[in-house]
């Protein structure tokens, strides 16, 4: 059985936390992701980034938005801040020890030639944090978004839990079995030091 989704489901976070394995969990598990395949799979993401461009000009153009019930989109957590706040909204939002979001990042930006960043880590996980607290404040003002918070860390040590929590809260009717089958521990590569 389908249930009726007349939510649209987000995945987001910060760059580099699970994002992308998670659309493809929830793709995978049944319901369909929007994307556009401008972007295309590449050793940082060799599974894909299942990203839609259009997101990124939500606050301008939000028109996308009519093809967007029943699907699972991705985008970076300070966009979630130009949603309308005409629609209802399901937020798979990923968490990651920020060492390692930042080690992932540089090491990115290095193998593309933009060079990682030369600022103190500290420096940059204070700046996540309060991005994070901002969006987290944002979420809870506001009616028409329900948001559940996922460990990338705890997925890459036993996914269950977590792809239980996640298909309970979109609907209850996904394929947790090839959700699970998703998760490649051997993607799981900047590891946080201890």
């Amino acid at each position: 059985m389908t249930s009726t989704r007349d939510y649209l489901s987000i995945v987001s976070g910060l760059p580099r936390s699970g994002t992308s394995m998670m659309m493809r969990m929830i793709d995978e598990g049944g319901i369909p992701a929007l994307i556009d395949h401008v972007r295309e799979a590449d050793e940082d993401n060799p599974k894909g980034y299942y990203e839609f461009e259009a997101v990124k000009r939500t606050r301008k153009d939000a028109s996308w938005l009519s093809e967007s019930p029943g699907k699972v989109v991705k985008m970076v957590h300070m966009l979630l801040l130009d949603m309308p706040l005409n629609r209802e909204y399901r937020v798979v939002f990923m968490k990651r020890h920020l060492e390692e979001v930042v080690k992932s990042q540089n090491i990115m930006l290095d193998r593309h030639g933009k060079g990682g960043t030369d600022d103190d880590p500290q420096a940059i996980i204070k700046v996540f944090q309060a991005q994070m607290k901002q969006v987290d404040k944002w979420v809870q003002d506001h009616d028409n978004f329900k948001i559940l918070y996922v460990d990338y860390n705890e997925i890459m040590n036993d996914p269950k839990p977590s792809v239980t929590a996640i298909n309970e809260f979109l609907g209850g009717d996904l394929d947790t079995d090839k959700m699970m089958a998703v998760v490649d521990p051997s993607l799981y590569r900047n590891r946080a030091q201890g």
